[in-house]
């Protein structure tokens, strides 16, 4: 099965929204929706796609702005389980009421190892806390694709240092989760560019130093 990913650039902090087809026809899931009224809507309309899945790498407010809507619209809400209480507890999202982050409440909370099939799509599930305390990288082994959310940029990290944060959790879910995948992946990541597995296991300066050093 070969799938189409778009990357959408939404939300104040111009979140990387990936729209992710090819499984069941007609059908999509959208990973990390932050404002989808500018981009997302129409391009489910241009293309005649219709979201049934949500799928969320973490809970902090800039990622989950459009999950309400998309779920009012028939998406299952997917999201890592200690970082569920997001989706409706503005200090868990760290909103703090600045940003009008509609609540909602998970259709699936996820533990990492799960195989799930949204959109007809077989999707890996991994854990991978340090970012958030339920942080989450969706797998697409057939294609070595990777949604990786703050988890990891391209030659960075994410922060730490924030609410459900961990320097400790980050470095090793990085390198026991995602480092120890078998062979290349695309790693596509909340903010900025895509990367590689092989390029950051070579080139990631964090994870050429010891936690003290971060």
């Amino acid at each position: 099965m070969s799938i189409q990913i778009e990357c959408l650039h939404t939300g104040p902090m111009r979140v990387n929204t990936y729209v992710v087809s090819g499984g069941t026809p007609g059908e999509c899931f959208v990973v990390d929706p932050a404002d989808i009224r500018p981009a997302v809507l129409p391009y489910l309309e241009e293309h005649g796609l219709t979201c049934t899945a949500v799928l969320l790498t973490h809970c902090h407010y800039d990622h989950i702005l459009g999950v309400a809507r998309l779920q009012k619209a028939g998406a299952k809400v997917y999201i890592g389980e200690p970082d569920a209480r997001g989706l409706f507890d503005e200090s868990h999202s760290l909103a703090h009421g600045i940003y009008p982050v509609e609540p909602c409440v998970a259709d699936v909370t996820l533990r990492g190892g799960e195989k799930i099939t949204p959109a007809g799509i077989p999707l890996d599930v991994l854990a991978t806390p340090g970012h958030s305390a339920g942080g989450m990288c969706y797998i697409y082994a057939p294609e070595k694709t990777a949604f990786v959310g703050d988890t990891i940029f391209y030659e960075n990290v994410g922060r730490c240092d924030l609410m459900g944060g961990s320097l400790i959790q980050l470095r090793e879910s990085i390198r026991t989760k995602l480092f120890s995948l078998e062979g290349d992946y695309k790693l596509l990541p909340g903010h900025g560019g895509a990367t590689t597995l092989d390029h950051e296991r070579k080139c990631n300066p964090y994870m050429k130093l010891s936690p003290e050093e971060w």
